[in-house]
C-alpha cells in the first residue's frame, strides 16, 4: 500500500509530491500514507452529492473509530493507515479534527467570519500539519503551533487558488463578512496577506525538524507562497482559473530551499537536539492562534 500511497500523492499534488521525495525514506512512506488517507476521506465528502455527503461523513468517522480501537482493517489503504497512526502516535483528536472539516462541507457550511474559515482551515489544513510533527519526529512542543500555521497557510492559498472551482460545484470560502465591503479580488488580496503571516510561522518552525526534513518542508511552504504570488501577479482575478507554478520555478525554489538549508546547517551543528519524546495535544485556538 505504501507505494500506492505514494502514486495517489504523485496524482493529486504535484507540489507536496516534490517535497515528499526530498524526504528520508521511512518518513516519506508515512507522509505518503497520511497524505493518501486525507485525500480519501476528501474526495468521499467532495465527489459524492449533496445528499449522500452526511452519510458518508458518518462512515469515516466509524472507519477511524476502527483504527484506532485496534481492529483489522478492510482495505490497504486504512490498514496502512493504522500502521503509521500507532507507529507514530498521532492522537486521535488530530484525525477527528480533519473529519469535522469534512463535514463543515458536507453539511454546506457558510463562513460568515474569517475566524469561522480559519477553523475550517485549522481542522482540514492546520491538523495535517501537527500530525506531520508525528512524522517527522518532531520533540519540541513549541514547533506544533508553527506546523499548525504552515498547513494553515497552505489551505488559504488553496481557497484562493480554487474559488472558480468551488464556484462551479456550489462552494463559497471566502467570508461574507470579507465580501460584504470588497470585491472577490480584495477578499482574495486580504486571506493571501493573512497566509503570509502563516508562511512566515511556519518558518519559524523548521529548526525543530532534522535537516533533510526541513529542506523538504521549506520548498513546499516555498512554492505554496509561490501560487499565492501567482495569484497576486494576475491582480487577484480569482476567476480566470486555477493559477500554477511551472515545473522550473518549483526547481528554482527548491535550489533556493537547499541554500537556505546550507547556510543554516552550522548552526545545526552546535546546536543539541532534543532527544525524541512524546508531543502534547495542540489544541485549537489556544495552541494554534494567534500569529
Amino acid at each position: 500500500m505504501k507505494s500506492d500511497a505514494l502514486a495517489v500523492l504523485e496524482h493529486h499534488s504535484k507540489s507536496f509530491a516534490l517535497a515528499a521525495h526530498l524526504l528520508p525514506a521511512e518518513r516519506r512512506q508515512d507522509a505518503a500514507v497520511l497524505y493518501a488517507w486525507c485525500r480519501y476521506a476528501d474526495d468521499l465528502i467532495d465527489l459524492s452529492g449533496s445528499d449522500q455527503a452526511p452519510a458518508l461523513a458518518r462512515r469515516l468517522e466509524r472507519e477511524l473509530d476502527s483504527v484506532y480501537a485496534g481492529d483489522a482493517q478492510a482495505t490497504p489503504l486504512l490498514a496502512a493507515f493504522q500502521h503509521v497512526v500507532q507507529a507514530r502516535r498521532i492522537p486521535r483528536e488530530y484525525p477527528d479534527e480533519l473529519l469535522r472539516g469534512m463535514r463543515m462541507d458536507a453539511e454546506g457550511f457558510r463562513y460568515q467570519s474569517v475566524d469561522d474559515l480559519l477553523l475550517y482551515c485549522h481542522r482540514v489544513a492546520g491538523v495535517v500539519g501537527l500530525m506531520m510533527c508525528h512524522v517527522l519526529g518532531v520533540s519540541d512542543p513549541r514547533a506544533l503551533r508553527h506546523a499548525a500555521h504552515l498547513g494553515m497557510g497552505m489551505q488559504l492559498t488553496n481557497i484562493v487558488r480554487d474559488v472558480r472551482e468551488d464556484w462551479e460545484r456550489g462552494r463559497v470560502y471566502l467570508p461574507i463578512e470579507v465580501l460584504a465591503h470588497s470585491s472577490a479580488p480584495r477578499a482574495a488580496e486580504r486571506l493571501l496577506g493573512l497566509a503570509a503571516r502563516f508562511y512566515q510561522s511556519g518558518a519559524r518552525g523548521l529548526a525543530a525538524l532534522d535537516a533533510r526534513s526541513a529542506f523538504a518542508v521549506r520548498t513546499a511552504g516555498l512554492v505554496y507562497a509561490a501560487i499565492g504570488r501567482e495569484v497576486a501577479r494576475r491582480r487577484y482575478d480569482v476567476m480566470s482559473g486555477r493559477a500554477v507554478v511551472p515545473r522550473w520555478k518549483k526547481w528554482l525554489l527548491c535550489a533556493r530551499a537547499a541554500l537556505a538549508s546550507l547556510v543554516e546547517l552550522p548552526r545545526r551543528l552546535f546546536t543539541p537536539r532534543e532527544s525524541l519524546r512524546a508531543l502534547p495535544l495542540a489544541r485549537y485556538p489556544d495552541d494554534v492562534l494567534p500569529v
